[in-house]
């Protein structure tokens, strides 16, 4: 985790339900196949720095197929083939800013351009999704998103799906009171990218970066 990160969650990492989570994943791992691989469970938090967060996207829990999660949200490594969710967020991002579709799913580059790739559990048992729920990642994600509302520069808040915009009703009324934008749009998935096609959150988060003087981001990873 990058130290900007370790900083303000300083606190919350020591707190009594982290160390059970600590404890309940210890002995997942050891017993069952678990979601992304220890070492990248906080990739997004090396990956994009707090004080480079210019937008964050919201997910629900890893990939829970074989060796698909890799510790960003909505991501795959390169050798692994492209999850139906990211190929329509792909497609929307070629009809927004006419951007090619990618022959890779690796978001790495959108995390070092300053896009916070959150899910809202960080692990999963394979072929088991949501599985990790209710053990305590929920809590340590709701301080990651009361985090980044309380942040003074302004930021993209974009929601695909209902998971995330609940995710973010706790805050919401912060957030309004900042100059943070909120963007929603349905789930990218197979059974509701029809009302996700259309969103052009690419291109409204990069006017808004521009209208707040913040360097545009290249949402191109190829």
């Amino acid at each position: 985790m990058d130290k900007e990160w370790v900083l303000v969650l300083k606190e919350e990492l020591n707190k009594p339900y982290m160390k059970e989570l600590g404890k309940f994943l210890r002995a997942e791992y050891s017993k069952k196949n678990i979601y992304p691989p220890k070492n990248e469970i906080f990739k997004s938090f090396f990956k994009t720095p707090l004080s480079k967060v210019k937008a964050v996207i919201i997910g629900q829990d890893p990939y829970h197929g074989k060796n698909q999660a890799n510790g960003l949200a909505f991501s795959v490594s390169d050798d692994v083939l492209i999850p139906p969710s990211l190929k329509n967020i792909f497609k929307e991002l070629k009809d927004d800013l006419f951007i090619e579709i990618p022959k890779k799913g690796n978001l790495e580059k959108w995390a070092e351009e300053g896009v916070l790739l959150l899910n809202s559990t960080l692990t999963v048992r394979e072929k088991e999704p949501k599985s990790h729920y209710n053990m305590g990642w929920e809590i340590f994600t709701d301080k990651i998103v009361e985090i980044l509302a309380n942040k003074e520069d302004p930021i993209v808040f974009l929601l695909w799906g209902k998971s995330a915009k609940d995710k973010i009703n706790n805050v919401k009324n912060l957030i309004s009171q900042k100059k943070h934008l909120i963007l929603t749009a349905a789930h990218p998935s197979f059974y509701s990218a029809h009302n996700f096609f259309g969103c052009r959150h690419f291109s409204k988060t990069n006017e808004f970066l521009k209208i707040h003087n913040k360097k545009e981001i290249n949402w191109q990873i190829s």
